[in-house]
C-alpha cells in the first residue's frame, strides 16, 4: 500500500498549490446494474458551459493519479471525469490483480462501452459542460480504453493515449472513427513496441482517421507516473517515471485539446 500512500501525498502536494478554484467531488453512477464510483472536477472561476474531457485510469483502478489528472484539466477550463472502469471503486495493489481486472474489461466490450457511455452521460448531465463537446484521455489501460472507444465510433472529438496498449482485435474501419486521435508511447517500451506502433500507424491510416503517433526515445512504460520507479522496483516491472517526456506530452495533450476545442 506504501505505493498508495506516495501517490496520494504527491497529489495532495500539488493540488493544495496549483488546484485551488479547483471544485472536485466523489460520484456514483451505474452501468447495468454495476455501480461506478467516479470523480468530477470543474474550476468554478470559468462561468458557463464548457467542454468536458473523461480521464480513464491506469490498470490500477481508479486512484488518486486519475483524480489529479481530472483536477489538471479542470484547472484548464474543462469539466472532467474521472471514470471507474472496474465498477464499485475497485483497486489493485498488486500487478496480478491489476492485470485480472484489466483483462475482465478488455475481453468484453459491450461492458467497457456501457461503463464508458455511462461516464459520458453523467457528463452531460453536468451544468458545466457542453454536451456536443468531449474527449477523453487515457493511462495505460485507459489509453488503450480510450482508442477502442474511438474505433467503436464514440461521439467524441478527440482522444488521447499516454502510454496505452495500441493493438486490437478489432480493427477499426474506414470512416468508423469520429475522434482525432493523439497516442504518446516510449521507444523503450516493451509492452507496446515498434511492431505495434506501426501496426497502429496502418490501422489508422486505412481507416482514415485523424492520428498522430508520437515516441520518446529512450523512455519505458508508465512514464508520466512519478511512482512509476517505485512500482517498477517493487515489482520487477519495466516502468520508469520521466519528467521531460511527462511534460512534453501533456503540453503537446492540451494544445491539442484547446485546437480541437478552439469554438470554445
Amino acid at each position: 500500500m506504501k505505493k498508495f500512500l506516495w501517490v496520494m501525498s504527491w497529489y495532495c502536494m500539488s493540488s493544495v498549490v496549483a488546484q485551488a478554484a479547483v471544485i472536485g467531488k466523489e460520484v456514483s453512477y451505474v452501468a447495468d446494474g454495476t455501480t461506478l464510483k467516479g470523480y468530477i472536477a470543474y474550476d468554478d472561476t470559468f462561468k458557463g458551459k464548457r467542454p468536458a474531457v473523461l480521464v480513464v485510469h491506469e490498470w490500477w483502478g481508479n486512484n488518486a493519479y486519475a483524480r489529479h489528472r481530472a483536477d489538471m484539466l479542470a484547472a484548464l477550463g474543462y469539466t472532467a471525469l474521472a471514470v471507474d472502469m472496474y465498477g464499485n471503486g475497485k483497486l489493485a495493489s498488486h500487478p496480478d490483480d491489476a492485470g485480472k481486472f484489466a483483462a475482465e474489461v478488455n475481453k468484453n466490450m459491450p461492458v467497457a462501452k456501457a461503463r464508458f457511455e455511462a461516464g459520458m452521460e453523467l457528463l452531460r448531465e453536468q451544468k458545466t459542460v457542453d454536451a456536443n463537446e468531449m474527449a477523453a484521455i487515457g493511462y495505460c489501460f485507459g489509453g488503450g480504453v480510450v482508442l477502442n472507444m474511438a474505433r467503436m465510433g464514440e461521439p467524441l472529438k478527440a482522444v488521447v493515449s499516454f502510454h496505452g496498449p495500441l493493438g486490437t482485435n478489432t480493427p477499426a474501419q474506414s470512416g468508423q472513427i469520429k475522434a482525432r486521435i493523439e497516442s504518446f508511447t516510449g521507444e523503450e517500451d516493451p509492452m507496446i513496441g515498434a511492431d505495434k506502433v506501426a501496426a497502429f500507424k496502418q490501422e489508422m491510416t486505412q481507416a482514415g482517421a485523424d492520428f498522430r503517433v508520437v515516441t520518446y526515445p529512450g523512455v519505458k512504460h508508465d512514464f508520466t507516473n512519478p511512482a512509476a520507479d517505485e512500482l517498477g522496483k517493487e515489482f520487477n516491472l519495466p516502468l520508469a517515471y520521466n519528467a521531460d517526456a511527462d511534460k512534453d506530452s501533456w503540453r503537446q495533450a492540451t494544445v491539442f485539446l484547446k485546437d480541437v476545442f478552439s469554438n470554445h
